[in-house]
């Protein structure tokens, strides 16, 4: 068996969505931002992993089964008898949560028990989510990061905001920065990271950070913009009938990581098209639903 070319490294978890007022009635949905990347990737059919760690029950039963089902390569998907890592989404709109994981399977993921060999033979690595902000899972990971940027692995970074990305995610958010060959980022994301409504200001910080990196800024329903160096361009979102926008900023960052792969003489706003069409197509299925390359090329 051969080895992935694209490894996602982060957390897999378990949403559990308050389905009534009366907060009586949850829904679980297997989730996490770097594994639906993952997932993503699987879908526009590159050899993927996604390396993490997921618990010994019925919600690790339940992410097993859906790597395998998206044909994840399961050599880098480890397990440990702790519990599992769990968002509580206890309203939806607009949406609250929080997270649940004190020493949770994901925290207990071990780079060094990863097939022998795999990194020669890894082109691309994604890293980014709440895992980069839970340690010592985050120490990991960045360690992970450096070693394979140091073996010429393409690294894109996804900080992906959420609330526990305090201060204390600062020194994480600009060395993953500056690690990163592709950032991908959104409004949302600078307001929450910077601390600040001022996201032109933000945003021109980030990339003081890594000046030579390439910088995907979604915008949703406005589609995005691909800054590298003093370049820019803007590509507006595809009109589609939007069932729901879970998974789309993952969706669009792997489909520009699958162009940059597989169409390296393309122009950046062909890539930037591409990624914005895969970030539509990802809406127009129920929650993380990753899109084939088929379904992308039609709405570019």
């Amino acid at each position: 068996m051969g080895f992935p070319l694209f490894v996602a490294a982060g957390e897999a978890l378990t949403d559990m969505i308050v389905q009534d007022a009366a907060q009586t009635q949850w829904q679980s949905i297997v989730g996490g931002s770097t594994w639906n990347v993952a997932r993503a990737m699987a879908k526009l059919e590159v050899p993927t992993a996604f390396a993490g760690a997921i618990s010994r029950d019925v919600f690790g039963d339940a992410l097993w089964q859906a790597s395998e089902a998206a044909r994840l390569d399961l050599r880098f998907l480890q397990r440990h008898a702790r519990s599992p890592l769990l968002a509580i989404v206890h309203r939806t709109d607009p949406p609250s949560y929080f997270f649940v994981g004190d020493d949770s399977a994901d925290l207990h993921f071990d780079a060094a028990q990863l097939p022998d060999g795999w990194q020669a033979h890894c082109q691309w690595a994604h890293f980014g989510g709440i895992s980069l902000a839970r340690e010592p899972l985050a120490g990991k990971l960045v360690a992970l990061a450096e070693q394979l940027k140091s073996k010429g692995v393409r690294i894109s970074y996804d900080p992906n905001y959420r609330l526990l990305m305090d201060e204390r995610y600062d020194a994480t958010l600009r060395r993953m920065t500056a690690l990163a060959d592709v950032i991908k980022v959104s409004e949302e994301d600078l307001e929450g990271l910077f601390r600040s409504s001022d996201t032109a200001a933000a945003f021109a910080t980030l990339r003081s950070w890594n000046p030579g990196a390439t910088y995907l800024y979604t915008k949703g329903g406005d589609g995005a913009s691909l800054h590298i160096g003093d370049q820019a361009w803007s590509q507006p979102a595809a009109k589609v009938a939007v069932v729901d926008t879970v998974g789309a900023g993952d969706a669009s960052i792997a489909a520009l990581a699958w162009s940059m792969m597989h169409r390296a003489d393309a122009a950046p706003l062909q890539h930037l098209q591409f990624s914005v069409a895969a970030g539509a197509a990802a809406c127009l299925g129920a929650g993380a639903s990753p899109p084939s390359l088929a379904e992308i090329q039609r709405l570019v």
